[in-house]
């Protein structure tokens, strides 16, 4: 048998068109994502080998009260994760089968919501402990 070690190059097309501005990096926190709480190809998509992916960035986030993980916010649900907390940081890597994963979550700053990677309505916003200005 021969081993060899295979190697690939992937590139991320990082853009944040969401984010209107750099303003409000500085109080990025850092989370952990409840990985089987998001769908594929809706919050990640899956890179050139099978087994690597990436979370998109700009998706909106909620922490479980039950669990402490952040995962999809949910403005109907009523286990904590329809309280707003922000917005995924930028785009994420992980091991597909992972099921936490560490993140930058964005509370600060100014969001274009119609160029968020998914459906976003400012107005269904009852509760936020974000910080967040919406604009076009």
């Amino acid at each position: 048998m021969d081993i060899q070690p295979i190697t690939t190059t992937q590139q991320y097309r990082v853009g944040r068109p969401w984010l209107l501005s750099s303003h409000g990096t500085e109080t990025n926190q850092t989370i952990t994502l409840d990985t089987t709480k998001f769908a594929e190809n809706t919050h990640w998509v899956r890179g050139i080998k099978t087994v690597e992916a990436h979370f998109k960035s700009g998706l909106p986030l909620a922490r479980n009260t039950a669990s402490g993980l952040y995962e999809p916010y949910d403005p109907t649900a009523t286990d904590g994760h329809e309280v707003l907390a922000g917005f995924l940081d930028t785009e994420t890597a992980f091991g597909v089968g992972a099921t936490h994963i560490g993140a930058a979550l964005r509370i600060h700053g100014h969001i274009a919501p119609g160029k968020l990677p998914v459906a976003f309505d400012p107005a269904a916003v009852k509760k936020t402990t974000a910080s967040v200005t919406y604009a076009a």
